[in-house]
C-alpha cells in the first residue's frame, strides 16, 4: 500500500451506521423510554419494569447511550431531552408509533438489489389486495403521524385566509383534524378511495371532528373531487404514484381549487441534481422496493406539473428530515 492508496473510511462507517438505528428501533419496541420519564433507573430496575433479563437489556442501554438517546451516570440510565420529548408513550409529541413503519422500510431496503434485478418491488405494499381490517390497522397506526403533518403545515404556512381545505388521500384524516384545530373557522374535506373512506369517517368521528371534517369517496387520479376549495394539500401522495398519474391528479385537484387559492404538497422531492436532500434520495430505495412506480420526483417535474394544472408562484421549503413542502398559487 502506498500513501496515495485510499483507506476504507467511508466503507467502515457505513458498515456500522445501521446499528444505532437498530438500537433505536429495539428501544421503541420495548418501550424502555417511557419508564425512564420519572427519573434514572439501573438496568436491573428497568429490566424488572419491562419484564426482561437485565444482562441482555444492559447491552442495548449502553448502545442507546452511545447513540445519545440515553444518559448514563453511576450505573443509572436516564432519557436524553430528545428521548424524553419524542419517545415517551402518551405524549402528544410521541414518535414511537411509527416503529412498525421503520421496521417494514428497513426490511424492504434489504431487498433493493433483488428489486432492481427483477424489475419488480420485492416488498410490495399491495393496498388494492389488502383486507378492510389490514387497511384499518395501517391507517390507524399512521394517525399520529398524520396529525403531526397537519401541525407541521400550520407551522410552516399561514392558512388564515383559507376557509375550505381539501386533504387529498388523507388516510386517517389526521392532517385535516390538526389543521382545523388550529383554524376553527376552516371546513375540511378528506378525499379518499372508496375502500378507505369508511375507515377515515370512523377515525374522524372518534376524534369528535365530524362537524369540521367531512369525508368523500374519490379517486383523484381519474376524477376531480366534489366541491370547490380555497386550498388543497397532498401529503405523501405524489411519491407513491407514477409520473403520468401525478400529472393527472394535480390537474384534477387544480379544477376544484378556486382562483387565488393555494396547493400544498408535502413529501419527498429531490433536487434536479438527483443527489439531495439526502433523506429523499435514500428513501427512494424504499419506494423502489414497495411501489410499482412511485419515487421522489424532481423539483423541475413538480414545477412543470403544477404549471400545467394552472398553478404559479412556486415556493419550496426543505424540512430538517429532508422532506419538502411546496406551496403554489392558483392563477
Amino acid at each position: 500500500m502506498t500513501d496515495s492508496d485510499p483507506k476504507p473510511t467511508t466503507l467502515e462507517e457505513l458498515e456500522w451506521a445501521v446499528w444505532p438505528s437498530f438500537a433505536l428501533l429495539a428501544g421503541i419496541r420495548l418501550d424502555l423510554f417511557t419508564p425512564l420519564k420519572d427519573g434514572p433507573l439501573s438496568s436491573e430496575q428497568l429490566a424488572d419494569k419491562l419484564g426482561v433479563e437485565a444482562d441482555k437489556l444492559k447491552s442495548l442501554l449502553y448502545a442507546l447511550a452511545a447513540a445519545r438517546l440515553l444518559k448514563v451516570e453511576n450505573g443509572l440510565f436516564s432519557n436524553s431531552s430528545e428521548a424524553n420529548h419524542f419517545l415517551v408513550r402518551g405524549l402528544s409529541t410521541y414518535r414511537g408509533g411509527k416503529h412498525e413503519v421503520l421496521l417494514n422500510n428497513w426490511q424492504a431496503g434489504l431487498r433493493t438489489a433483488e428489486s432492481i434485478r427483477t424489475g419488480a418491488p420485492q416488498a410490495k405494499l399491495d393496498f388494492a389486495g389488502a383486507s378492510a381490517a389490514e387497511l384499518e390497522t395501517f391507517y390507524r397506526s399512521n394517525h399520529a403521524q398524520a396529525l403531526r403533518r397537519g401541525r407541521e403545515l400550520t407551522a410552516n404556512f399561514d392558512l388564515s385566509s383559507h376557509r375550505t381545505l381539501l386533504d387529498v388521500g388523507g388516510g386517517s384524516g389526521g392532517l385535516a383534524i390538526a389543521v382545523t384545530e388550529t383554524y376553527p373557522q376552516m371546513q375540511a374535506a378528506v378525499a379518499e378511495l372508496p375502500t378507505v373512506a369508511p375507515i377515515t369517517r370512523r377515525i374522524v368521528e372518534e376524534a369528535g371532528a365530524s362537524d369540521r371534517v367531512q369525508v368523500q369517496s374519490s379517486d383523484v387520479i381519474n376524477e376531480s373531487p366534489s366541491g370547490a376549495f380555497d386550498a388543497a394539500v397532498l401529503s405523501s401522495f405524489i411519491q407513491v404514484i407514477s409520473r403520468e398519474q401525478a400529472r393527472r391528479a394535480l390537474q384534477n385537484v387544480g379544477m376544484v381549487v378556486r382562483p387565488g387559492g393555494a396547493i400544498y404538497i408535502r413529501g419527498d422531492m429531490v433536487d434536479d441534481s438527483g443527489t439531495s436532500p439526502l433523506g429523499s434520495v435514500m428513501r427512494n430505495l424504499v419506494y423502489l422496493n414497495i411501489y410499482d412506480q412511485g419515487q421522489a420526483y424532481t423539483e423541475r417535474e413538480h414545477r412543470e406539473w403544477l404549471a400545467e394544472a394552472g398553478f404559479a408562484d412556486f415556493e419550496r421549503k426543505i424540512l430538517p428530515d429532508g422532506f419538502s413542502f411546496v406551496r403554489a398559487r392558483k392563477a
